[in-house]
């Protein structure tokens, strides 16, 4: 592992190249387009600063600005406070003075948020984009004034960042295919008909989630796909109507593979009307509310919890370091399909949710007990070990 102690200036010019000799390990991303998005309405803005050197972080930032750009309040709520909260929470603990805005759908909005941030001094950029085109224009815009910038939790193909903080993408899909096929609906089955709902064809994140299950279940004997639709914005309503089409054309679907939990629940709610729900296999991802209550109803098989703090405490750790004249440590590699470059990174682990640990998220403050146990989900909640 190599560190440095490089001005913010020489980070701009070569940050990557340096870091690139930090990963000790490579994971390639597979072709994508761009991360789609809507929508025009303003950001809101959350403030984080400390003047307590260091506090109880791991490195001092001695008071950096850092800008935080979130994309929207819609696909996930992650984005509107898990997130939010634990970057502002790691923030103060590293002394540094981050400004977190979220650009609520619209990379106009994106755009106009960092040009503001950089006007107003920010030593690092942190974008989660909406689409790699114009992310990938504010990190040249962010480069030419020295301004390094991180990708947090999708790659910007065709960027400049120093440094993509993210969970391991294709293991979420793998760990998704590999939960599925255990769904008490379908294991031990010797023939399985099933379809898939993915992420927004523009978003790379949903293309490597692809890459991970279809390789899991590709290999499943007896297994056949009849239907494979991506679902352009992870739009909830539109995941819906897909699936009332491909259910129509193919009533013996038995499992139902989709990206998240926002899109599942349109598929559960159709299920339902055909008295099914429950009795097919559904997957979903981030460990919504709604999420890990149609898993404690037995209508929604699994989950993916990727903990805020996983992406949140190495990013802005690793932005404190830039911003003080350091190198992060970073684990892997990511390649960017769009120029071949190899950009470090730091990567997180995923974990499964079914009913047997389905509390786990709550306990662990991710997602808000008061609502997700509230009113009839009370006693289930207390049945499943949420304390």
């Amino acid at each position: 592992m190599r560190k440095g102690a490089l001005s913010a200036a020489v980070f701009a010019a070569s940050g990557v190249m340096a870091l690139a000799a930090c990963g000790s390990s490579s994971s390639s991303s597979s072709p994508s387009a761009t991360a789609g998005g809507g929508g025009t309405s303003a950001g809101g803005t959350t403030s984080a600063t400390s003047s307590a050197a260091g506090a109880s972080g791991t490195v001092d930032g001695k008071g950096a600005k850092v800008g935080i750009i979130l994309p929207d309040r819609t696909t996930s709520n992650r984005w509107i406070s898990t997130d939010p909260d634990a970057l502002a929470a790691r923030c103060k603990a590293d002394n540094l003075d981050c400004d977190i805005q979220n650009a609520n759908n619209s990379a106009t909005t994106m755009a106009t948020q960092a040009d503001t941030m950089m006007n107003n001094g920010v030593k690092v950029l942190m974008l989660v984009n909406l689409d790699s085109a114009s992310a990938a224009k504010i990190e040249q815009k962010a480069k030419s004034k020295g301004i390094i910038t991180i990708d947090y939790d999708r790659l910007t193909l065709g960027g400049d960042a120093s440094l993509y903080v993210s969970f391991d993408n294709v293991k979420v899909g793998e760990l998704q295919g590999q939960t599925l096929v255990q769904c008490p609906q379908v294991k031990g089955k010797s023939s399985v008909n099933y379809v898939e709902l993915n992420g927004a064809p523009t978003d790379n994140n949903a293309t490597l989630f692809a890459q991970g299950y279809n390789s899991v279940l590709s290999k499943q004997p007896g297994w056949k796909k009849l239907a494979d639709q991506s679902i352009a914005n992870w739009d909830n309503t539109q995941a819906g109507i897909t699936f009332t089409s491909m259910y129509q054309k193919n009533p013996d679907i038995q499992a139902v593979m989709v990206a998240n939990d926002g899109m599942a629940g349109p598929v559960i709610a159709d299920l339902a009307k055909q008295k099914k729900a429950g009795a097919v296999a559904v997957s979903g991802q981030d460990a919504t509310v709604e999420g890990l209550q149609r898993i404690m109803q037995g209508t929604q098989c699994f989950t993916i919890y990727k903990p805020s703090v996983g992406e949140a405490n190495p990013a802005v750790d690793a932005a404190a370091k830039f911003a003080t004249g350091q190198l992060p440590t970073t684990t892997a590699t990511v390649t960017d399909t769009e120029t071949g470059r190899k950009v470090p990174a730091i990567l997180a682990t995923p974990i499964a949710i079914t009913q047997a640990n389905v509390a786990l998220p709550i306990n662990d403050g991710y997602t808000p007990k008061a609502t997700t146990c509230a009113n009839t989900f009370a006693e289930l909640c207390t049945k499943f070990g949420v304390k």
